[in-house]
């Protein structure tokens, strides 16, 4: 036991500080794929659908006169606000001052797999461990909607999940935030155009916040949420 206290002491602090200490843009490495960057000197830029983007290499070739940058940030509050010029990405603005109120410093998510390859949950479950720490900020996953402030839904949304999905929603009292996280929920992703998915998240259920990647980085939910909840 006096070994593994003395290595952990050693090890130091693990969390990583929130915002970032440097630029977002140098936060993760080289290889990440996020916010596009215009490779395009004036005249008309390229118009980027990030809620349908799988961030491939193949989409990263300057023909569309854009690659992939580092930086994380890309949540928005609306779906047209993710169809943007290179570069440009209307970030996620904060609730109203009495939603956030409501919610206090507290806020309980519920996880809805809709038809994924368990991708973007691996990154949900990311954001509990040591390193982003999610709890930090006073937001936790819970197993029953009835317990829950938000519904987080992931996948292409099958036809085999849409009731479940409607009566999760259905189970969450008001007021309740919905994050559409990762390409499949926003516009079915890789699977968009099948007849066995809905394409995403249905219009009725309202969305608040969109979360492109495939999957997203824990960072890019992460910064999302926090601009929502107007604590960035």
């Amino acid at each position: 036991m006096l070994k593994i206290l003395l290595a952990r002491l050693r090890q130091g602090r693990r969390t990583m500080a929130f915002p970032p200490r440097i630029p977002r843009h140098e936060v993760l490495p080289v290889r990440f794929r996020g916010r596009p960057v215009s490779t395009e000197a004036g005249g008309d830029r390229a118009v980027i659908d990030l809620g349908a983007s799988l961030f491939s290499p193949e989409e990263s070739a300057g023909g569309a006169g854009a690659v992939f940058g580092r930086d994380y940030a890309m949540a928005a509050r609306t779906r047209e606000g993710l169809r943007v010029g290179t570069g440009e990405v209307e970030l996620a603005r904060a609730l109203e001052r009495e939603t956030r109120r409501l919610f206090g410093r507290s806020l309980r998510l519920r996880s809805v797999a809709a038809g994924s390859c368990n991708g973007c949950e691996a990154e949900l479950v990311a954001l509990g461990n040591i390193v982003f720490d999610l709890a930090r900020f006073g937001v936790q996953f819970v197993a029953s909607p009835r317990h829950a402030d938000g519904l987080v839904v992931t996948g292409a949304v099958s036809r085999n999940m849409q009731e479940a999905l409607a009566k999760t929603y259905d189970a969450m009292s008001d007021p309740r935030l919905v994050l559409a996280v990762g390409s499949c929920a926003l516009s079915g992703g890789p699977f968009a155009g099948s007849p066995e998915v809905l394409g995403g998240v249905p219009p009725e259920i309202p969305v608040d916040l969109y979360v492109p990647g495939c999957p997203p980085h824990p960072l890019t939910l992460l910064d999302g949420l926090l601009r929502l909840l107007g604590r960035l």
